[in-house]
C-alpha cells in the first residue's frame, strides 16, 4: 500500500503527462525516467520500510508554448469571369493518306511522284493523292491575242467575218485619223525646229508701195535703219515685198512710228493694225493681223510659215493722225530659220 501511495505520488499531473509525450523521443536523463514511472535505483531506502520519508518528488516540466497562429494572406479580389468565346470557324479535316500495305500487290503504271503502282481504273495515287493523267496546260495566247477581239478561243469558222469586218474598220480609222492628223504633227515639228534654231535676217529682193511721200520711200522700211521711215498718206496703203527664194518665216520685228525716240515718234501718225497676206511658191496665202501697241520701239510677231515667197503689208487702224500729219512706218524685219 505504501508503495502504490509512493507511485501516485511520483506520477505527474496529466498536462504534463501530454506534453510529456509530445517531446522528442531522444530526450533522456534521470528527469525523464522518473516522470515516465522507472523504477528505484539499487540500494536506494524503500518507500515500504516503517518509519521512512517519502521519497521527492520530481516537480511538473511545464508544457511548451503554443506557436503563435501565422497571418492570413490578404483576401484575393474575385476574377472576372471571362467573356465567352466564339466558335471558331470549321475547318474542313485534311485528308489523311493512308500508307500501303506491305502484302498489296497491285500491278498498274507507277505513280509518277512517289512510285507507287496503281490500278489502270485510278485517276488518283492511292498512296499520296498525285493525279495520274494530269490535263495538257495550254500554251500561253501571243499579246496580241489578248486585245479584243482576238482574246476569244473560237471554234473553225466561228466569228471570222465579224472579227475581219472589225480589223479593217480599225484600220480605216487609222489611216483616216493620220491623214487628218498629219498637218497638224507637221505643224508642230516644225514649230519644234523654229524654237530650238537661231533664226537670221532676210532681206527682201524688192519692195513695192500702193502711195508714199516724197523723201519718205518704202525702200526706207527695210534699209536696217531706224531714224528713217516710209511714209504712206492714209489708211489702206500697202507695201509689197518680194524674196528670191523660199525661206521659212520665223519671225516679223515691225518698229512703228517715225523713229523709235518718243519724242519723234509722237510727231507723226502711225498704223495700230497691219494686215499682212503671205504667200508661198505654190500661189497658196496665209492671212494674218499683227495689232501693234502704241509705243515707241521694236515689236516681235512670231509666225513660222513655210515656202514663203512674196509679203503684202497693210496699214490699217490709224493713231495720232492729224492734216498735217501722215502714217509712219520706220523698219519692218524678216527672219528666217538659219
Amino acid at each position: 500500500m505504501g508503495r502504490w501511495l509512493s507511485w501516485l505520488r511520483r506520477r505527474p499531473a496529466p498536462a504534463a503527462a501530454a506534453n510529456a509525450d509530445t517531446e522528442s523521443d531522444t530526450e533522456s536523463g534521470p528527469a525523464a525516467s522518473a516522470a515516465a514511472g522507472a523504477e528505484p535505483r539499487p540500494g536506494a531506502p524503500s518507500g515500504a520500510s516503517a518509519g521512512s520519508s517519502p521519497a521527492p518528488v520530481a516537480p511538473a516540466r511545464p508544457a511548451p508554448a503554443r506557436p503563435a497562429p501565422a497571418p492570413r494572406a490578404p483576401a484575393t479580389p474575385p476574377v472576372a469571369s471571362p467573356a465567352p468565346v466564339l466558335p471558331a470557324r470549321a475547318v474542313a479535316p485534311r485528308p489523311v493518306v493512308r500508307p500501303l500495305p506491305a502484302s498489296d500487290d497491285v500491278t498498274g503504271a507507277p505513280c509518277p511522284a512517289c512510285g507507287t503502282p496503281n490500278p489502270p481504273d485510278r485517276r488518283f495515287c492511292r498512296r499520296c493523292a498525285t493525279p495520274l493523267t494530269p490535263t495538257t496546260i495550254a500554251a500561253p495566247l501571243p499579246w496580241w491575242r489578248t486585245v479584243w477581239p482576238f482574246r476569244r478561243r473560237t471554234r473553225a469558222g466561228s466569228g471570222r467575218l465579224v472579227r475581219f469586218l472589225v480589223v479593217l474598220g480599225v484600220v480605216l480609222a487609222l489611216c483616216a485619223a493620220a491623214f487628218l492628223l498629219l498637218p497638224a504633227g507637221r505643224h508642230l515639228m516644225e514649230d519644234t525646229r523654229d524654237k530650238l534654231g537661231k533664226a537670221k535676217a532676210v532681206t527682201p529682193t524688192r519692195v513695192q508701195a500702193t502711195a508714199e511721200l516724197p523723201g519718205h520711200p518704202v525702200a526706207h522700211s527695210t534699209d536696217g535703219l531706224s531714224n528713217r521711215y516710209w511714209g504712206a498718206p492714209a489708211p489702206g496703203t500697202s507695201a509689197t515685198y518680194t524674196f528670191g527664194k523660199p525661206f521659212r518665216l520665223v519671225d516679223v520685228i515691225v518698229t512703228n512710228g517715225a523713229s523709235p525716240a518718243p519724242e519723234e515718234y509722237a510727231k507723226q501718225g502711225r498704223a495700230l493694225r497691219i494686215d499682212m497676206e503671205v504667200t508661198d511658191r505654190d500661189g497658196a496665202t496665209v492671212h494674218k493681223k499683227l495689232v501693234l501697241s502704241d509705243k515707241p520701239g521694236p515689236q516681235t510677231f512670231p509666225l513660222g510659215i513655210s515656202d514663203v515667197t512674196t509679203i503684202r503689208l497693210t496699214l490699217e487702224e490709224p493713231a495720232g493722225s492729224a492734216p498735217d500729219r501722215h502714217l509712219a512706218l520706220a523698219e519692218v524685219e524678216f527672219f528666217q530659220r538659219g
